[in-house]
């Protein structure tokens, strides 16, 4: 899995998303952009990863398509309409664009194929540059997105960070 943090500027969704899902034909990769507002850190994408995949692999998906799977389990929801705030939208975004192999076992280097997808997304129109977007995230808006309440907060030493990824944990239990 590779993450690209980039500043994107998206004049038609439509456009953007037929753009990535061509990419990700072309390399044999699923790519997934996040609002990067809602994305605790990079552990939190593998968490979902990691679960999205298992998922599929049980039968037990909620979405036909991986990168979708990918952004309930991200978003800590069921529903495909709710998880969808967690996407990216039209006009600026701060984001977080998720690149992986669909079959990490195949011939190609899996690595070499992300990066060169990567690649690819970068030079997309609405790419305006790569910048660091999981550095310093707004704890008020991950708070008010996951349904963390103050109280949770103080009754526990863990970082937001782990209690967002046990959010994505607990939609794996709760099925």
């Amino acid at each position: 899995m590779q993450l690209l943090e980039c500043h994107l500027q998206i004049d038609d969704i439509d456009a953007f998303v037929a753009d990535l899902a061509e990419i990700g034909d072309r390399y044999n990769v699923t790519i997934q952009a996040f609002d990067a507002r809602y994305v605790a850190d990079r552990a939190h994408l593998e968490r979902a990863l990691e679960f999205a995949d298992r998922a599929l692999e049980r039968g037990e998906n909620v979405a036909r398509d991986r990168a979708v799977e990918i952004l309930l389990y991200a978003a800590g929801r069921r529903q495909i309409d709710r998880a969808l705030e967690m996407g990216v939208s039209e006009g600026e975004n701060q984001a977080v664009v998720l690149i992986d192999r669909v079959d990490p076992d195949a011939e190609h280097d899996s690595e070499e194929t992300e990066t060169t997808a990567l690649e690819a997304v970068t030079d997309l129109e609405a790419f305006v540059e790569q910048t660091a977007t999981l550095e310093n995230q707004d704890e008020d808006t991950l708070c008010d997105f996951f349904d963390i309440p103050p109280a949770e907060r103080a009754a526990t030493d863990a970082s937001l960070a782990a209690l967002v990824r046990e959010r994505v944990a607990l939609l794996e239990v709760e099925k």
